[in-house]
């Protein structure tokens, strides 16, 4: 895509969406993984119902690590996939009292030694967790890359490189989270509504139709 066009799209996706956040809750960058792993095939708004109630009773990693393993899939269970998602938090946790001192690292080789944390977790949690750059792609920017006309990949870390390309760098953290609000309410994945969306006349998809 043509740089003046990437920075037309910066520019209103800026002036549409502000600075906008993340949409998990969280108080600090283990709660942030760990609600990030329970978004996995969940939404945001359920994951958020629980944590609250969760990081009450396991505050921290070693918490975590010694959790009662069927008590955690309880808590936990509305997010689905629940049982792998308490193995993983329980490994993740017990890896990071192991080998972190019970603290996130905050570097991508560490975080993605750890079970049930990828690409996308890792991504999330360095930039709104330690505000250290990186492009965060889930199911909304991969969808959005490929319409607007970023990228023709499917692979999230083919999807991930090739906005690294385009996007400058200060933009990255939140480049992600004006995808997830822009898809949200407006360029969802059934019918997207292209009537409404400012950034339509720079958009392959809209130009496809």
């Amino acid at each position: 895509m043509k740089k003046e066009n990437i920075n037309t799209i910066i520019k209103l996706f800026e002036e549409e969406y502000g600075q906008a956040e993340c949409t998990l809750d969280y108080i600090n960058p283990l709660h942030l993984m760990i609600a990030t792993q329970l978004a996995a095939q969940c939404t945001d708004a359920r994951v958020n119902m629980i944590t609250p109630a969760l990081f009450k009773r396991y505050g921290t990693a070693g918490d975590f690590m010694n959790a009662d393993r069927g008590e955690l899939e309880d808590l936990i269970r509305s997010t689905g996939f629940f049982r792998n998602k308490a193995k993983n938090i329980i490994a993740c946790c017990t890896m990071l009292v192991n080998e972190f001192g019970g603290e996130v690292p905050q570097n991508m080789e560490s975080l993605l030694k750890l079970p049930g944390v990828g690409r996308k977790t890792t991504n999330l949690v360095l930039g709104d967790a330690f505000g250290i750059p990186g492009i965060v792609v889930d199911t909304h920017a991969g969808r959005l890359s490929r319409r607007i006309g970023f990228t023709n990949e499917t692979d999230p870390a083919k999807v991930e490189r090739d906005l690294a390309k385009q996007i400058p760098k200060d933009k990255w953290i939140i480049l992600g989270h004006w995808f997830v609000d822009h898809g949200r309410a407006v360029c969802n994945s059934r019918k997207p509504k292209c009537e409404i969306c400012t950034i339509a006349p720079l958009c392959r998809y809209q130009k496809n139709l």
